[in-house]
């Protein structure tokens, strides 16, 4: 993920001629002379370099042909569905409401209507890909200057769990009977049976699996369905030519059913076969189905420099190779020192960075050396609640977009708008601070008491 520029695919749209008109009108007032110019959303619009992602993404489009909506627009609306945690659906009518969020997108005036469908959206997550994300991603870095690259950074791991059901043996067959079926009539096969009435009573005999009467019955109904899946395989694999691209999915789908208990790589989800199985150890969730995401923190600003997704369910060491290049790429230099904690154990040195994990004090270690290293650790807990705010608040608790490259996007963009926030809170305290100060030191003036008073 990344590690490549942004891959110039096959432009089918031009690109947008609406250029943002400076001057106003007497009949539609512009937003600048009308919003608020302390707001969060009204200083961000202005802090944003919105030319880079011109020139980044004006070469995948074309010269000619039907004129694209605004980059800017299309940008903007990105970063405001995950700062305010909406849907695409949502974040389209709430820049509809909101003239702030127009504002942010780039428009001068106040403008009625849809700024465009929803489904655009997933149409420029797939048009600017993992590297596109990267360069939005950056952009949030250097809002913060030069005091977000510091030395010494945290880094944890987390799952970004997918938006699949908790996988059963019982739940994936019935699906590749339904599926199945599907694709028999879209290819104008006849199957012996359709199972439309049977499948609903095995389904309904898995519910007395914890009873003690139910059990035999439903481990019965669940053999009984697999035996069933295998069947509609085996008629479409006989029936389908050889050329037909759903043969595809009859190998994914004999694979998860001839998969054992206690094999490796084995498949969770039918739509979503790369999900792996993470075991955390938590009391209230043991197992979360999703990816692995690597992040990077600054020790004391807060800023995250770093946001890897792995493709694979790889030990936390050996990701922190990956992670290091990706905030060398993004903010041009390496760290001094990573701070991490006792799952990155092994490994102590990654270029020009030393790794850092807890461990006993050496006996030759002065005292001021154990209260500087247990500081440092206390400093690297930061991260854990980090984490879970990308998680409540920016849309990484569960991830709705589809494949690795939709894992790598949803990551960079959680990670760009928890930037993003951080700013616009430090500048809304600084605001504060300065009010007060100026409230606290400003002169008094003396009002004469009214003789009429008592």
């Amino acid at each position: 993920m990344g590690k490549e520029a942004i891959k110039p695919r096959k432009p089918r749209e031009m690109k947008s001629r609406t250029q943002p008109s400076q001057q106003g009108t007497f009949l539609l007032p512009d937003l600048r002379s009308q919003l608020d110019r302390r707001q969060g959303l009204y200083r961000l619009a202005h802090q944003i370099d919105w030319s880079r992602f011109e020139m980044e993404f004006g070469a995948l489009y074309s010269e000619e042909g039907r004129p694209a909506l605004p980059i800017r627009r299309m940008v903007g609306l990105l970063l405001l569905k995950h700062l305010q945690n909406l849907s695409d659906e949502r974040v389209v009518e709430f820049w509809s409401l909101s003239p702030y969020a127009q504002y942010f997108c780039g428009e001068e005036q106040m403008q009625w209507g849809s700024p465009c469908e929803p489904s655009e959206l997933t149409h420029f997550r797939n048009r600017i890909g993992p590297g596109g994300a990267e360069k939005i991603f950056s952009a949030s870095i250097a809002v913060h200057g030069q005091k977000a690259l510091e030395g010494e950074v945290v880094v944890d791991t987390t799952t970004q769990e997918k938006n699949i059901t908790f996988p059963t043996d019982t739940k994936l067959a019935a699906k590749i009977v339904k599926t199945g079926v599907k694709l028999a009539k879209r290819n104008n096969i006849a199957l012996r049976q359709s199972y439309a009435r049977t499948l609903p009573k095995l389904l309904l005999a898995q519910r007395g699996r914890r009873s003690k009467n139910g059990v035999a019955r439903a481990r019965k109904a669940s053999r009984k369905l697999k035996t069933i899946a295998w069947k509609v395989v085996r008629q479409l694999d006989r029936s389908l030519p050889q050329e037909s691209s759903d043969r595809r999915w009859l190998c994914l789908a004999a694979r998860v059913l001839s998969q054992k208990r206690k094999d490796t790589n084995k498949i969770y989800s039918l739509h979503e076969p790369h999900v792996y199985c993470l075991s955390k150890g938590k009391e209230h969730k043991k197992y979360e189905f999703g990816a692995k995401a690597s992040v990077l923190v600054g020790k004391n600003g807060g800023v995250i420099l770093g946001a890897y997704s792995l493709p694979e369910n790889d030990y936390d060491g050996h990701s922190l190779g990956e992670a290091l290049s990706q905030l060398r790429r993004l903010c041009g230099y390496s760290p001094r020192v990573a701070i991490a904690d006792r799952g990155y154990r092994g490994r102590t040195h990654w270029e020009d960075t030393t790794l850092i994990t807890p461990g006993v004090p050496k006996k030759n270690d002065s005292p001021y050396q154990i209260r500087k290293a247990r500081a440092r650790f206390r400093r690297r807990a930061a991260i854990e609640p980090r984490i879970g705010h990308l998680k409540s608040d920016f849309r990484l608790g569960r991830n709705f977009l589809k494949g690795q490259q939709g894992d790598s996007i949803n990551l960079l963009l959680a990670a760009t708008a928890a930037n993003l926030s951080l700013w616009m809170r430090r500048r809304l305290s600084a605001l504060i601070q300065i009010l007060s100060r100026l409230s606290l030191y400003a002169p008094t003036i003396h009002t004469p008491t009214p003789q009429w008073a008592f």
